[in-house]
């Protein structure tokens, strides 16, 4: 049975950092393209980043370029979304969602993942 469990979320002054880890079983992460959605109250969910299996490529929303990072440990069959200059806009669940070899330009499409983790919260306030 395919697992993604979510941790890292909480509450962040504007400005701060965190990081997201998404911990998979039942799958071996290396074979997959991860992604990450968010979903704030009363929006629709979003791409936030991917990265591919296969060459490691990675994709950010234009609203975290620069500020996101996405990796991968592939020993730790887990991925990371390191958050930093954390604005209130950028409160939301965020989940992180598994595919098979994903379109480049479709990274960002939720129906294009096959499995979903559970959400984290994050929250910028001050």
């Amino acid at each position: 049975q395919v697992q993604l469990v979510e941790s890292g979320g909480g509450l962040v002054q504007p400005g701060g950092s965190l990081r997201l880890s998404c911990a998979a079983s039942g799958l071996i992460l290396d074979y997959y393209d991860i992604g990450w959605f968010r979903q704030a109250p009363g929006k629709e969910r979003e791409g936030v980043s991917c990265i591919t299996s296969k060459h490691e490529h990675t994709y950010y929303a234009d609203s975290v370029k620069g500020r996101f990072t996405i990796s991968r440990d592939n020993a730790k069959n887990t991925v990371y979304l390191q958050m930093n200059s954390l604005q209130p806009e950028d409160t939301a669940v965020y989940y992180c969602a598994v595919a098979g070899a994903i379109r480049a330009t479709n990274w960002a499409i939720s129906y294009e993942y096959d499995y979903w983790g559970q959400g984290t919260q994050v929250t910028v306030s001050s």
